[in-house]
């Protein structure tokens, strides 16, 4: 989603000119001219990528509970990030959206798997 999203197309483009990315800098001190995957997954020198994902996998990704304490929390944490750069509105409406594609990509998910099932159970 990263490489294909804004975000990620800026990174491809630019990441080997110094001006955008100075990759000798610390994370904390760089001024790129996007933000790469560390610097929302990783912030603050947490090497605990999952604290700033929207997705809690140990509830696994279509069976998260959205009313659940720690997904607000992450969600919170997550729109944070954004903050950074956007207003808390464009946060809120990209996790709303989020959380369609997620609801999408769950039944495409489910949908794929059973035909697969039953192609099995056909002895193909």
């Amino acid at each position: 989603a990263y490489d294909i999203g804004l975000h990620g197309v800026v990174y491809q483009v630019d990441k080997w000119d110094p001006k955008q990315f100075d990759w000798d800098k610390k994370l904390a001190d760089a001024d790129y001219v996007g933000p790469t995957c560390q610097y929302c997954h990783m912030r603050g020198g947490h090497h605990n990528v999952q604290r700033f994902g929207t997705v809690y996998t140990s509830m696994g990704m279509s069976m998260a509970d959205r009313g659940a304490p720690i997904w607000k929390e992450k969600r919170d944490r997550w729109a944070s990030v954004c903050d950074d750069c956007h207003s808390p509105r464009f946060a809120k409406e990209n996790l709303q959206a989020l959380d369609e594609s997620v609801k999408d990509a769950g039944l495409k998910y489910r949908e794929t798997f059973k035909v697969a099932e039953d192609l099995l159970k056909d002895g193909v």
